[in-house]
């Protein structure tokens, strides 16, 4: 486990040493980013620490209803709603949905919080090869299940691999069913404007279709939400036992996820510097000889046999001033993984300095 020093960026600080940081989810590098740390700050010295109530009784205030209805214009949705974490997300939307469905059908290597969101009394969950459409397509026609609902990740958060949203949506009005898709690693990064999967593949405003969300990655805040009709957010701020208890998004969190937005709607560019940084290490990973997934998302997977050889090639980068962490990660995996990821804040320099690193590790130990 790495213990920081410092804030995390494009540089990050353990035991006294600057390191080069390929690590964690801050895509668009807003986490320290100056304009969201001040306002940060200033609604700390406004309201404090922490409301200390729950959004149902005196937990909320003008900036939670402010930033609530600034995520519903980001995702052209009526309403939004937010909450203590974006882990729960997909339980609160499977729990809202629980009288629609009576079959679920989940990517293979669908993320923890799907399956740990899957209501404990319910076993009828059917996992369909990861990724693929048509496989899901001939387990739909098998089903004599007749509602049924498609769950999975929008970009997978250790392979980067986008999932096939758009014909999983064709298949979704083809059977009736729902679709639901956790947006962790997509919102703020897919699409012209980074909201997520339906921009990407054009679905729009469809119907029975839902997305979880964070705030805790490309936004650069922290909080989970949830974007839809009004009726859909009111019956889940009616009803859900987990929002209704929960204390409020503390002051300094949502202040930022406001300024997050507002820095994010006036500099496209930064996601543009993303994804031109993301194919720039992509491509030298792959000139490098190494084996990695396909795609264009700032998530560049390195694949081994086994664990040793990608703790050792994490070891490596560390020796070098470069941190990209060799996963345990609880998603059914057939290889081992050294997870790089890519940030708007990185600079041709090092990423020069990775492709480097990476090369001559592979020169000694690649096979």
């Amino acid at each position: 486990m790495i213990t920081l020093s410092s804030g995390i960026g494009n540089y990050i600080v353990l035991n006294n040493k600057t390191y080069s940081y390929f690590a964690g989810n801050d895509y668009l590098g807003l986490a320290n980013h100056p304009e969201i740390v001040k306002e940060s700050v200033l609604a700390l010295e406004k309201y404090g620490v922490n409301f200390a109530a729950s959004r149902q009784t005196t937990g909320t205030s003008e900036i939670h209803l402010e930033l609530e209805q600034m995520l519903a214009e980001f995702k052209l949705r009526d309403d939004a709603l937010v909450f203590a974490s974006g882990y729960m997300g997909n339980k609160l939307i499977l729990h809202a949905l629980k009288d629609k469905y009576s079959v679920i059908y989940a990517d293979s290597m669908a993320h923890s919080s799907i399956l740990d969101g899957i209501p404990p009394y319910f076993s009828r969950v059917v996992f369909y090869e990861h990724g693929n459409a048509g496989h899901l397509e001939e387990l739909l026609k098998k089903s004599r299940q007749k509602r049924p609902l498609i769950i999975t990740d929008g970009i997978f958060a250790l392979t980067g691999e986008i999932a096939p949203v758009g014909n999983l949506y064709s298949l979704a009005e083809k059977y009736g069913a729902i679709l639901v898709v956790d947006e962790a690693h997509a919102t703020g990064v897919l699409g012209a404007n980074g909201r997520g999967t339906a921009e990407y593949f054009g679905i729009g405003d469809a119907e029975n279709f839902y997305q979880s969300e964070t705030m805790s990655k490309a936004l650069g805040s922290y909080g989970g939400f949830i974007s839809s009709s009004k009726e859909f957010i009111e019956k889940i701020r009616n009803h859900s036992a987990f929002y209704g208890a929960s204390t409020a998004l503390p002051p300094s969190s949502v202040a930022a996820g406001c300024a997050s937005l507002r820095l994010i709607k006036k500099s496209p560019c930064i996601r543009e510097k993303l994804m031109s940084n993301a194919a720039k290490v992509r491509e030298g990973v792959k000139g490098a000889g190494f084996e990695t997934s396909n795609g264009s998302t700032p998530i560049v997977p390195l694949f081994f046999g086994d664990g040793q050889t990608a703790n050792h090639l994490s070891a490596f980068l560390e020796e070098n001033r470069i941190i990209a962490p060799s996963i345990n990660y609880p998603v059914k995996m057939e290889k081992f993984i050294v997870r790089v990821t890519v940030s708007a804040s990185h600079t041709e320099e090092q990423i020069e300095n990775l492709i480097g690193v990476l090369t001559s590790w592979q020169e000694k130990h690649g096979k």
